[in-house]
């Protein structure tokens, strides 16, 4: 039997622009979320635990994903997000999909087509000739954000890698943009740049997608874990080729092993994990 392991983003926390009450609030969701998680992996697939913890993130309006997503610049709410595991090493997901509450349950159902990553009018076809209603994620403070055009306070995405007894490890991650956007911008959050697994190691990362696309980052570390890196080391090589450009990025991670790690680039990015004893949470 092989250690259960869960670790969770929410995407950026800043203490200039953030309450504390917020702060509180974002610890307690996160702890709340990882624990029913990994309660959950205890009798489901390190795969299906990514996608319930997702779904939870993207039902929590704290969060920039799903429930609360960002407007972009034509006023519309576009999402995206993936999945990947170390059994199949296939990734699927949406990128720009609209009206739906949970874009991680539409990655879910594309794992198994062939056509596994869709984007734009294309995705969201998908998701109502398939079951998924009409959703609207948005919420009066965002609407309130864009009619004033003022700064997002909430960076980031959300995302999870679990292992689960068998020894397969999963990621998955979402995100609602970075608001204001042109129409048709891509996150990273829908490629292996921002949400990738082998058997070795999976990723998930939150911050500027660009960035992150710039620095493939999920897919270096883990790439990097495969051939002989220590996790940390995997972390620190990827983050510093980050420093030319001053990448924007935080990452969390488990390897088949059992070990997590999370590392940022800028302060501070919100976590939780649990290993069914220990507990953290960012501070």
């Amino acid at each position: 039997m092989n250690p259960t392991r869960i670790i969770i983003h929410g995407g950026f926390f800043s203490e200039s622009s953030t309450s504390l009450e917020t702060k509180v609030a974002k610890q307690q969701a996160l702890l709340r979320i990882v624990k029913e998680s990994y309660a959950y992996l205890q009798t489901h697939s390190a795969l299906e635990a990514v996608v319930f913890a997702v779904s939870l993130l993207e039902d929590d309006a704290l969060f920039n994903a799903g429930i609360g997503s960002q407007i972009q610049s034509d006023g519309k709410i576009r999402m995206s997000a993936s999945l990947m595991d170390s059994v199949t090493m296939k990734m699927s997901g949406v990128i720009n999909i609209e009206e739906v509450k949970n874009p991680i349950q539409v990655a879910q159902h594309l794992l198994a087509v062939d056509d596994r990553i869709l984007s734009g009018e294309g995705a969201t076809a998908y998701a109502r000739a398939n079951g998924f209603e009409a959703f609207s994620t948005e919420i009066p403070q965002r609407r309130t954000e864009y009619e004033a055009k003022v700064a997002a306070t909430r960076l980031g995405t959300v995302g999870c890698v679990a292992l689960d007894a068998e020894g397969r490890i999963a990621v998955a991650t979402s995100t609602g943009g970075k608001g204001f956007e042109l129409v048709g911008r891509v996150s990273d959050s829908a490629t292996v740049a921002g949400n990738y697994c082998n058997a070795d190691c999976g990723v998930s990362l939150t911050g500027v997608g660009e960035d992150i696309v710039s620095g493939a980052v999920a897919a270096k570390i883990v790439t990097r874990v495969t051939d002989g890196f220590t996790l940390e080391k995997a972390f620190e090589k990827t983050f510093t080729e980050l420093t030319p450009f001053d990448g924007f990025a935080g990452a969390i991670a488990i390897t088949k092993d059992g070990k997590m790690f999370h590392q940022d680039s800028h302060p501070s990015m919100v976590f939780a994990s649990f290993d069914g004893e220990q507990e953290d949470v960012f501070q």
